[in-house]
This record gives structure tokens, sequence and C-alpha cells, in this order.
């Protein structure tokens, strides 16, 4: 334990202007009130500013610099507002927030900072998904949006995702002008914060209005390939939200589209930021399933689905050999490309697939034997949803068929430009209730794939680095592994190297330039043909590696990267 003397005088005095000013929030007050002797727990809040960057910020809540509060999303805020009115005089942005704790306070606090500072705002009355905020900014023609969330972190976290006038989240220049700007403002005195309830009168802040779902439904039911494939009322859902925003926008959905047996794990249906029943709400976990599990073993269902608290991602598992198996992320992604692909319409323009490069490479064998062109991008759905604005502008908008990343995001159409989980999950139940007709499931499916294009063994190692000492020891990692770059990988040799960072690729020798935006990624291809990709976590305090490896047959493949993970767990438990 530090002693308070010992700690830089700018965490010390920042903690004091807080004490003095950070009066609005009574939690905050007590939190202050509570650490004012441990000098460790000041450092951590105050060290720094909780960081903007491309597309928002995350972090957990609590008092102080770098925590959620009020006080930090008010000063994004006010720089969005800014940057905004340096644009036009007449501006406007769309708010929208999820199940979390806070979610709803932070969501009218950044409304009364946008409308105080001349911004017409629009707010949704409840919670809502995601894919409906980067919907309505394109609906309500709005020049921002943002979305509190801190998608399927743990309860203790919240975020402010940040959207540009296409719909995206922020790009690279966007972002980097509202964090000039936040970097000129004091988080206390700079803030123009007005009354929510008299801006609401005044007219600056605008409830969205329900038709505004309404024209979102009927874009989601238009990914569906066979729009009545599931209005014969022979499949059998189980859906849970995980206690988020998909519990209404999903049944309906699925309603619509004609699901008659349709159950809700109950225990996860009603919004709850505690998340009591899993304390990682992420499809991606057989954890969050359990309940929608032990549901299925009083009646069972074809198929499970399950979204994150802001209903941007889906998970979904399936009977087969008599216990249910969970799909992956890439493995739903290849699921959806081949089912469109094989039933879309003869004739069209040849298709566009937009995935991530640590998307599995079978999307690439997949999309070959359809003429489909698969275009590559960086991890972060914003780049997908460039893409498409790109065929938008060429008129080549019928091109695309599906973007998808790894991690479990999804989207079908391109009338949003984030991954929607509705429309994953609607699409998801369509082939489900496709093949429960020929006496088939989606994990077999997926296995006949497997069969004619290779076994694709996807690994996904999470390395967890908590606080200043963590943050510090993930740069130092990755320093490391570019000062010092290995020749092998658990005894299997490095063929090429990908440094996205210094936009370079190397392989026997030869140097050649990268073609996407620099990213704080490597990307090693093995000789035997397995691929590691190591990256920094964008929202979280973690290293993410990603091991794909490929065989003839399932097991060889899944001992190679059971093989690569146990190493790459070996490499970054070291000091560095």
């Amino acid at each position: 334990m530090k002693d308070v003397d010992d700690i830089k005088m700018t965490e010390q005095q920042l903690y004091e202007i807080w004490c003095e000013k950070a009066r609005d929030d009574e939690a905050i007050v007590k939190e202050l009130e509570s650490i004012k002797d441990d000098s460790d727990a000041i450092y951590e809040r105050f060290y720094k500013d909780l960081e903007f960057g491309t597309g928002g910020m995350r972090g957990e809540m609590g008092a102080g610099t770098n925590r959620m509060n009020i006080y930090t999303v008010a000063k994004i805020a006010q720089a969005m507002a800014e940057h905004i009115n340096g644009v036009t005089s007449s501006g406007s942005a769309v708010i929208c927030y999820d199940s979390r704790n806070n979610s709803t306070l932070f969501a009218k606090r950044t409304a009364s900072v946008l409308a105080a500072n001349g911004v017409k705002t629009y707010i949704f009355k409840e919670l809502a998904p995601t894919p409906v905020l980067s919907y309505a900014v394109r609906y309500l023609k709005c020049n921002a949006g943002a979305m509190i969330t801190a998608s399927h972190n743990p309860a203790k976290y919240n975020g402010f995702k940040a959207y540009g006038s296409d719909g995206c989240q922020l790009g690279l220049e966007e972002s980097r002008h509202i964090m000039d700007i936040i970097d000129t403002l004091d988080i206390f005195d700079s803030v123009k914060c007005g009354d929510f309830e008299q801006l609401m009168k005044d007219g600056m802040i605008e409830y969205v209005r329900s038709e505004l779902f309404d024209s979102y439904y009927q874009c989601v039911l238009s990914c569906m390939v066979d729009k009545s494939a599931l209005s014969d009322g022979g499949l059998s859902v189980i859906y849970t939200p995980l206690n988020g925003t998909g519990n209404k926008p999903v049944r309906e959905a699925l309603a619509l589209a004609g699901i008659k047996d349709l159950r809700v794990v109950p225990e996860q249906e009603k919004p709850d930021g505690n998340f009591p029943t899993t304390p990682f709400p992420n499809p991606e976990f057989r954890e969050s399933f359990e309940c929608a599990i032990r549901l299925a073993d009083e009646r069972p269902a074809d198929i499970l689905l399950a979204t994150d608290p802001d209903c941007d991602r889906v998970g979904a598992a399936v009977k087969e050999g008599g216990e249910y198996v969970l799909l992956n992320g890439d493995e739903m992604g290849i699921i959806m490309l081949d089912y469109i692909l094989k039933n879309r319409p003869a004739g069209l323009k040849r298709p566009v697939c937009v995935k991530t490069i640590v998307t599995s490479r079978m999307t690439d064998k997949v999309a070959q034997e359809y003429g489909c062109e698969v275009i590559d991008v960086l991890t972060g759905f914003k780049f997908i949803g460039e893409q498409i604005a790109l065929l938008e502008s060429k008129g080549d908008a019928d091109r695309y068929v599906l973007g998808f990343e790894e991690s479990y995001g999804y989207l079908p159409g391109t009338y949003v430009r984030d991954k929607d989980a509705v429309a994953a999950s609607l699409l998801l139940a369509e082939i489900a209730a496709v093949l429960k007709r020929e006496g088939r499931t989606l994990a077999g499916y997926m296995d006949s794939l497997y069969k004619e294009y290779g076994y694709y063994t996807k690994l996904l190692i999470n390395s967890y680095f908590e606080g200043s000492r963590g943050m510090a020891k993930m740069k130092a990692i990755m320093e490391d592994l570019r000062e010092n770059p290995p020749a092998e990988i658990g005894g299997t040799k490095i063929v090429s190297v990908s440094d996205y960072l210094t936009g370079t690729c190397t392989s026997a020798g030869h140097t050649s330039e990268l073609t996407l935006p620099k990213s704080d990624v490597l990307a090693y291809k093995l000789e035997d043909g397995a691929d590691v990709i190591i990256r920094p976590s964008g929202t979280e305090p973690k290293i993410k590696v990603y091991i794909i490896s490929v065989s003839s047959d399932r097991e060889t493949s899944r001992k190679e990267a059971e093989r690569l993970g146990a190493y790459m767990d070996t490499l970054l438990a070291k000091e560095h």
C-alpha cells in the first residue's frame, strides 16, 4: 500500500477536486469518501482519463476520471456536441441505451448535454438494441448517435458507443477530432448541461416514435431467404435475452415471421443490469446457455438462441447426439453464408461477403464455391459498415449478402451499419426450420461443410491484465513480440508475419505492404497451415489470441489448435 504522500500530486489533486465538485451523484460522493485513505484506490481511479477511441469508450463504473460516470459521459457528450456544431448549425443526434446499471442515467445526461448545446436530440423511451440505434441514426437523418452499453462485459462495466451520420461507429478521423476536443475540456467547468424535463418541454429533446420500429422490423424480415420457412409452426425455439435489450425485438421479429412455439427463459427475460444468472452475459460462453438448456430439458427445442445485453451478438445451440451443442462464431457465419449463397436467386451480380481478418479462412473456401468475393477488414464492425457504404456508392448494394466477425456478430442486410442479432436470430431460426424438414440440424449442416472443405478449429485465448500494471504489461508484451520476433510457435515454423501496426508483411525474407489501415495486430502463418493472430482488445483489459488450425480430420485439427494454444498461454504468462 502506498502512502498518500507517495502518490503523484496530480492524482491526489484530482481526487480533491472531485470531492469538492462531484456532488450530482450520491453514489460517487459515497465512493470518494470511502477511498480517502486508500492511495492505491485513488491512483487507479485518477491516474488517467478513461480513453475515448474509435467508436467510443468503455470501462468500470465508479468515481474518477478513469471510470464510467455521469461526469465522464457528459464530457464526451460536450465534445460530441461541439463536433456536431462545428459541422452544422442545425445538428441532431439520437441516444439509445441498454439494461445495464446507470444506462438510463447516462443516456439522459448525454441527451441533456447535447440539447443544452443546441443539438436537437432524440432519445428512446425504453431500452433498445445497438442495431436499432444504428438504424435510427439514418432513419432520423441525424448527424450522430450514441449507444450506452458495455455489450457483453461483466456487470461492473458500462460504455458509450459513438456513431456518425452513416450509422457506423465513428471512424478514425472523427474520433480523433472528438478526442482533440475532449483534451480541451474541463470535466466540470466546460460542460453545458440543461434540465432533461425542461429541454423536453422546449422541444430540444424528443422521444423516438414507434414508427421507427415498424420500419426496422420490415428491414429485418427482408433479410429472410425463404419468407415462408417459419410460418408452418413446425420449429420450436427457446430464447434468452440474457436480461438485456433483445427480449421485445427478437420475439417480435420471430412472431412476425410466423414462429408459434417460442419460449423465453424466465429468469433471464426481464432487464437486469446485475445479470444474476451469469457473470459474463456473453453468448460465446456455454454458461450463458445453462438456463436455456434446463428449460429445454423440461421440453426439448429445435434451437436455443441467446443474445447479449445490447443485442448485437447472438449464439445458438442445437441438440446433437443427445446433448445441446453450441456452434461457434465462425460456424454460424459460415452456415449463414452457405445457406444464403446456395439459395440466392440466379442472375444477380457477383455476391460479396465481408469478414474480419481473424475470421476463419474456411469462409473463403465456401465463397469460392459460389463465385462470391470475400473482402477482409480489420476487427471492428464499422469496417464492415464502411464496405457496405462503398458498395452502395457504386450502385452495387445488391451484391452484399453477409458481413460477419468470429465474435458472434452478423449482418445479412444493408439497412444498418452494425451487427444485428435480431436479424441474425431470425436467419438462424429460418435455416433451422428448413433443416428440420430435411431431418437435419445446424450442427449436422456444419459437419457436412467440414467434410467438404476441411476441419477448421478456432481457439480463442483471452489473457486479462487488470489495472494500471496490467495495461503496462500488455504494452510490453506487444513491444517484445515486435522487437524479438519468434521464428516458431510451439515448435512449428512461422512462414510469414503480418504486422498491421507497421503495415508490413514479411515472408521468406521479403517485405510487402499491407493495404488495411494500421492497427495493433500481429498475424503469423505457420508452416502447417495454421494461423495465430494476436491483438490487444479495444474495449477490455485483455490480449486476444486467435488460433485457427486446419486438417482433413477433426481430431488432428483440434489437437493442433490445443497445442498452439498451450504454447501461447505460456508465452503471455511469462515476464516481458
